[in-house]
C-alpha cells in the first residue's frame, strides 16, 4: 500500500495541495523559531536568554497550531477521496492496508514539505534575529545561525505530527462500510480540555496576575489561544446552531440559492465545519491580541515600564503575528480545497436545472453562515483574553477600546472567505455541466 500511496501522490497531486501547503508553512515557522536556539549557542548570556525564551514561546504555540492545522487539512483531503477508499475496499483492501496507505501519503507529503520549507525557515529565522536586535533584545554582533536544531525540529515535528494526524484520520476513514459511525465524544472531550485550559489561564490572569503589569500578557494571550482551539473543535455544533437561527432569514432573502445553502449546510455540517475552524482561529487570536495591546497601551500611558516590557510586547506581536498569518493562509487554503472538491455536487445541481449564478450565490450564502459562525466563536474566544486582562491591568471588565479594529478583523475574515469560496466555485463550474459528470 506504500506503493499505492506514492502513485496517488504522483498522479493526483492536486488532492494533496492543501496538506502540503499547511505542512510547508508549519515547518517553516517551526524552523524559524528553532533556529533561535542555534543562534543562542553563539550569543552572550543576556542575548541567549531572550533568544531561548522567544524560541520556546513562539515554537510552542506554533507546534500546537500547526498540529491542529495539519490534522484538519489531512482529514479534509482524505474525506474528499471517500469514493476511492470505498473502491479499494470493494476490490479487497483491508482496513490496515488503507491505514498504511493514508499514513504513507501523510509521511511523504511531510518530508517533501519540510525539504521545501528549509530556505523559507532560514529567511524567517534571520528576520526574527534582526527584529530582536533592533529592539535591543539581542546584541548586534550576534550572527544568525540555522543549524541542526532548526532542521531537526522542522523535519521531526512536521513528520511526527503528520504521521500522528494520518493515523487518527485513517482510523476514522478506513472503518468497514455500513459500520457504526464514530461518535464525536473524543472531539468534544478535547474541546472541553482546551476550554478548561483557557479558563484556567483567564482566572490566573484576573487573580494572580492582577497588579503584575505587563507580565499579565503572557497568561492572557494563552487563554485566548486555548479557548480558540477548544471552540474550533466545537465547530459542527456552532454551525448547526447558527444555521438554525439564521436559516429562515437566509431562505427569505436568498430565494432558491438561500434554500440550497441552508439545505447544504445542514446536510454537510461536518465537512463545512472544517472551514469554520480557520475563520474562528483567525478571528479569536487576532481580536484577543489587538485588544490586549489596546488595554496595555492605555494602562502604561505616562508610566515608566520595566526594561523587559518592550521585549514582551515584541515577543507577543511577533509570535501572534506569525501565527495569525499562518491561520489566514490556512483559512484560504482550506476553503479553496473544500469548495473545489464539490465539482460532482455542482454538476448534479446544474444538470437538475441550477444555473452558474445560483450555485455561486448558494456558495456565497454558505460562506456567510460559515463566516458568521467563525466570527461569533472567535469573538467568544477572544473574551478569554480581553476580560481578564482588562480586569488585571485597568480594573475594567470591558475596556475602552476602538471598535473599528474588530470591524477590520471581521472584514478581513469575510473578504478571505468570500474570495476563496466564490473564486473556487467559479473555476469549478466553468464549462458545460456534462463535462463535470465524467
Amino acid at each position: 500500500m506504500i506503493a499505492v500511496a506514492l502513485r496517488n501522490l504522483r498522479h493526483r497531486p492536486g488532492g494533496f495541495v492543501a496538506t502540503f501547503l499547511t505542512a510547508l508553512l508549519g515547518a517553516a515557522l517551526l524552523m524559524a523559531f528553532a533556529s533561535l536556539i542555534d543562534t543562542a549557542a553563539g550569543a552572550d548570556t543576556g542575548s541567549a536568554d531572550s533568544l531561548t525564551t522567544t524560541a520556546a514561546v513562539g515554537g510552542g504555540w506554533c507546534l500546537v497550531i500547526v498540529a491542529f492545522a495539519v490534522t484538519s487539512t489531512l482529514s479534509l483531503a482524505v474525506r474528499q477521496r471517500a469514493e476511492q477508499t470505498a473502491l479499494l475496499r470493494r476490490i479487497g483492501a483491508t482496513g490496515p492496508q488503507l491505514r498504511r496507505m493514508i499514513v504513507g501519503e501523510a509521511a511523504a507529503v511531510a518530508l517533501l514539505a519540510s525539504a521545501v520549507a528549509v530556505p523559507i525557515g532560514l529567511v524567517l529565522g534571520r528576520v526574527l534575529v534582526e527584529l530582536m536586535k533592533n529592539t535591543g533584545q539581542v546584541a548586534a554582533p550576534v550572527p544568525a545561525a540555522f543549524g541542526p536544531i532548526a532542521l531537526g525540529t522542522g523535519f521531526g515535528v512536521t513528520l511526527l505530527g503528520s504521521i500522528a494526524a494520518g493515523i487518527a484520520t485513517a482510523r476514522r476513514t478506513s472503518a468497514p462500510p455500513g459500520g457504526k459511525p464514530a461518535r464525536p465524544l473524543a472531539r468534544r472531550l478535547g474541546a472541553a480540555l482546551f476550554l478548561l485550559a483557557g479558563l484556567n489561564c483567564a482566572i490566573l490572569t484576573a487573580t494572580l496576575m492582577d497588579g503584575k503589569g505587563i507580565d499579565a500578557m503572557q497568561t492572557a494571550g494563552q487563554a485566548g489561544i486555548w479557548a480558540s482551539l477548544g471552540l474550533a473543535l466545537l465547530a459542527p455544533e456552532l454551525l448547526r446552531l447558527v444555521t438554525a437561527v439564521l436559516g429562515a432569514p437566509v431562505r427569505a432573502f436568498g430565494g432558491a440559492p438561500g434554500e440550497l445553502a441552508v439545505l447544504g449546510v445542514r446536510s454537510r455540517t461536518r465537512q463545512l465545519a472544517g472551514a469554520v475552524m480557520p475563520v474562528l482561529l483567525f478571528t479569536g487570536i487576532a481580536t484577543g491580541t489587538v485588544y490586549m495591546q489596546f488595554i496595555e497601551n492605555r494602562a502604561s500611558r505616562g508610566q515608566i515600564e520595566p526594561g523587559y516590557a518592550r521585549d514582551i510586547k515584541t515577543l507577543n506581536f511577533v509570535v501572534i503575528g506569525m501565527i495569525t498569518l499562518f491561520v489566514a493562509v490556512m483559512l484560504v487554503n482550506t476553503l479553496i480545497a473544500a469548495t473545489a472538491a464539490r465539482r460532482r455536487e455542482f454538476t448534479q445541481q446544474r444538470l437538475a436545472g441550477a444555473t452558474r449564478g445560483q450555485l455561486t450565490a448558494m456558495v456565497a450564502l454558505e460562506g456567510l453562515l460559515i463566516t458568521i459562525t467563525g466570527a461569533l466563536g472567535g469573538t467568544l474566544a477572544s473574551l478569554f483574553t480581553i476580560i481578564p486582562f482588562g480586569s488585571a491591568r485597568v480594573d475594567r471588565l470591558w475596556p475602552q477600546a476602538n471598535p473599528w479594529a474588530y470591524a477590520v478583523i471581521v472584514a478581513v475574515a469575510v473578504a478571505l472567505t468570500a474570495a476563496a469560496t466564490v473564486g473556487a466555485t467559479r473555476r469549478t463550474v466553468r464549462g458545460p455541466a456534462i463535462a463535470g459528470a465524467a
